[in-house]
């Protein structure tokens, strides 16, 4: 696993986003229907754009090194072209478990703590990003996990690369969160749960994103009434909305 080099810093947090460069027919095809291939490359492009203006934020406002944890192997230069100022490291690694490891173990290298989390939640609010690094400067060993609506979570943040978390896990599934719970609870470690939010993964999430982007329908877990900001996906949306019959596949 290749890693660009960021000054190190051991006490700073490293954030990376795991990250898939967009290739139509391959990326964001849970979302197909109701988009089409090209549509969902394209959804997928913004996403990645608004992970990496959250990242760029928190750089200057936290003092958080940013990185995009990509894949295929093959996307460097995709994602050198998208994340100017930001650390690349390769992510194909087929087990999920194994890969996220491998992404903090190597953050872990330079770094006094790390987090991951997922492209796919535009909307996050980066608020919560730096909840999560704020948590990891304290002294003490923890896990930071952010749950995300369907069981699963958008974010683990760790100080020490602690692999049983990420072992007999069954990804994938509505039993992700509570088994890496159990697994930290296993392994001593404080357990701070940063606030429910939501993986655009299905069709069912891609109506949550509409409403709220577009339609202004904050999803029902949402803390406070600070509206979202993700402008590279409400561009893509909006023109979707406008050029497309979106709304009518929706109703199909």
């Amino acid at each position: 696993m290749s890693r660009e080099p960021a000054e190190p810093d051991p006490f700073g947090c490293a954030i990376a986003v795991m990250a898939k460069a967009s290739v139509v027919g391959v990326t964001k095809t849970r979302l197909v229907p109701p988009l089409t291939f090209e549509e969902a490359a394209a959804l997928n492009t913004a996403f990645v754009e608004d992970a990496l203006d959250k990242l760029r934020a928190l750089a200057d406002s936290a003092g958080v090194a940013g990185y995009v944890a990509y894949a295929p192997r093959d996307a460097r230069d995709f994602f050198r072209r998208a994340a100017s100022g930001i650390g690349l490291i390769e992510a194909a690694v087929a087990d999920l478990g194994l890969c996220m490891h491998r992404v903090l173990s190597s953050l872990l290298a330079s770094h006094g703590s790390a987090c991951l989390f997922g492209s796919d939640s535009p909307t996050l609010p980066i608020e919560y990003l730096a909840q999560a690094a704020e948590a990891l400067r304290r002294p003490g060993d923890r896990v930071v996990i952010g749950p995300a609506s369907d069981g699963g979570y958008y974010l683990i943040g760790v100080k020490q690369p602690h692999r049983s978390l990420f072992e007999a896990i069954d990804w994938s599934t509505d039993r992700v969160l509570r088994q890496t719970l159990q697994r930290a609870g296993q392994l001593g470690l404080e357990a701070v749960v940063l606030p429910t939010w939501y993986d655009v993964d299905d069709r069912e999430a891609l109506c949550t994103l509409i409403g709220e982007l577009c339609e202004g329908r904050r999803p029902r877990y949402a803390v406070g009434k600070s509206p979202a900001r993700a402008a590279a996906t409400r561009r893509q949306l909006e023109a979707l909305l406008a050029g497309s019959d979106l709304r009518r596949r929706f109703s199909a």
